[in-house]
């Protein structure tokens, strides 16, 4: 089939690397105009755009697609299929329209949970010990097309946003190559989302990632880790910012008021509403991230308080 693939972040990089590997031809690369990146903030092209530039496809990075000359664009490409991930922009119904079998969408959880814009995060901040990815047709109405396949992946208890994002992409790669196969072959209806079981993923704001120790300490951990690496938890320490990347709830009971910054034999604890943080892995203002031990044998005497930043 000849496809478009629409796409811009890391997310988006390993399924339109499976379909340059496959039978079928990408004839255009979609992708979001370059942006200011890193200290620097020098003009980058972004993780799908480098890719398929090596790859020798043509890149087209229009502002939007609501534009006459873009949709003069798509139909000229004469696409059999759209694959969309990560993309960014809104698909109006008449680029959705164009391709003959449709466009296509790979979401980051297990739907109708979790529509919108921060799945992976929002299914680790609920506690949800399992998430996956689910292919389906685009709509107008944001993530509630009909579903051509999902497959599912366990969230251990340890792990980050940025572990399980890498994951899922890699899954999105191989459950985008066997909808494809159904898309062809005519195997299969897709199936209509339950709307009444729908939850809504709302885009992570960085003043979510400030700590309240009073509560329970499995909900900092999972704080801790749905914010990594972005925008990443933080309190504060005798005046600054700390930023703590990794952790641990323990049952065990704190010896001081919550918020309490301590030291337990080898161990690093917060003391929390239920239970404690034992605090593994943090970042001062203008240090590198390290880790308990090493903090432990630079810093002043504890215990000391922490405050919300």
């Amino acid at each position: 089939m000849r496809i478009i693939f629409a796409g811009t972040p890391d997310f988006a990089v390993p399924p339109l690397q499976g379909l340059l590997k496959s039978e079928h031809s990408v004839v255009a690369v979609l992708t979001q105009p370059d942006r200011p990146q890193g200290r620097g903030r020098k003009i980058l092209p972004g993780p799908v755009k480098r890719v398929a530039i090596d790859a020798g496809i043509p890149v087209y990075q229009p502002v939007s697609l609501r534009e006459p000359e873009s949709l003069h664009l798509l139909q000229s490409l004469a696409p059999d299929l759209m694959v969309v991930v990560a993309y960014g922009l809104i698909l109006p119904k008449y680029v959705i329209d164009i391709p003959d079998k449709g466009c296509i969408n790979i979401h980051a959880s297990l739907l109708p949970r979790w529509r919108g814009a921060a799945p992976i995060q929002r299914a680790i901040l609920e506690g949800d010990s399992v998430t996956g990815v689910t292919l389906m047709f685009i709509e107008p109405k944001l993530d509630a097309g009909p579903m051509i396949l999902a497959q599912s992946t366990p969230i251990s208890a340890s792990e980050t946003s940025g572990e399980l994002h890498d994951r899922l992409a890699l899954i999105g790669q191989e459950a985008l190559m066997r909808a494809i196969n159904r898309i062809q072959s005519g195997d299969g209806e897709a199936v209509a989302q339950d709307d009444s079981k729908a939850t809504y993923a709302e885009k992570i704001q960085k003043n979510e990632a400030r700590l309240d120790f009073n509560l329970a300490a499995q909900t900092l951990d999972r704080k801790i880790r749905a914010f990594n690496p972005w925008p990443v938890a933080e309190t504060i320490f005798q005046g600054q910012a700390m930023r703590i990347w990794r952790a641990d709830a323990l049952d065990t009971e704190p010896q001081y008021a919550p918020g309490t910054l301590y030291r337990q034999n080898d161990d690093l604890l917060a003391a929390t509403g239920l239970g404690c943080l034992r605090i593994r892995e943090l970042q001062l203002p203008g240090g590198k991230r390290i880790s308990d031990r090493d903090f432990l044998n630079t810093s002043p005497a504890l215990p000391e308080q922490l405050g919300s930043t």
